[in-house]
């Protein structure tokens, strides 16, 4: 059973998801119009059968996830003015981790990407300064180390 959970996703990130499935709709039809392999090789199944079915099986696994994404799906939204100065979804967040400055922006755990200064909001660091504001120092406890945060800078940018 697929887990059923909120995804919290930009424009963007809802597109790109919206495409994915959209593509692997074809490509099921594409290898199902196909002949596919026969099942019997002599009397031993056939490798190359057992090979297009795993595929097919793969396919069908991926487009039920995405199905599930996006009926779960919820857009980032700009807050409100007069909330702009609290960490949520959407912010992009100067801080200073551990003595060290920095800047990221927090998402949805779909679209994470730490090299790309994305992080998600169920992270550590994401939990940690989700509803703070620029000014507040943080201690965020890991499984080995205890970081500092002090989070010097929040902006929202037009979706």
């Amino acid at each position: 059973m697929i887990e059923e959970r909120k995804f919290y996703l930009t424009k963007q990130g809802l597109e790109k998801i919206k495409k994915e499935e959209e593509a692997l709709k074809e490509l099921k039809v594409a290898k199902t119009n196909g002949e596919a392999p026969p099942i019997l090789h002599s009397e031993d199944l056939n490798p190359e059968y057992l090979a297009f079915q795993e595929d097919i099986n793969f396919l069908e696994t991926r487009k039920l996830e995405l199905e599930n994404i996006l009926k779960n799906a919820e857009i980032i939204k700009l807050p409100p003015k007069n909330k702009q100065n609290i960490v949520a979804l959407g912010a992009t967040v100067l801080a200073e981790l551990d003595g060290r400055e920095g800047e990221f922006k927090i998402v949805g755990t779909l679209e994470a990407d730490p090299l790309g200064h994305k992080i998600s909001n169920e992270s550590p660091i994401g939990k940690s300064i989700l509803g703070r504001k620029a000014g507040e120092t943080v201690v965020i406890k890991t499984a080995n180390i205890e970081h500092t945060c002090k989070i010097k800078k929040i902006k929202y940018e037009q979706a």
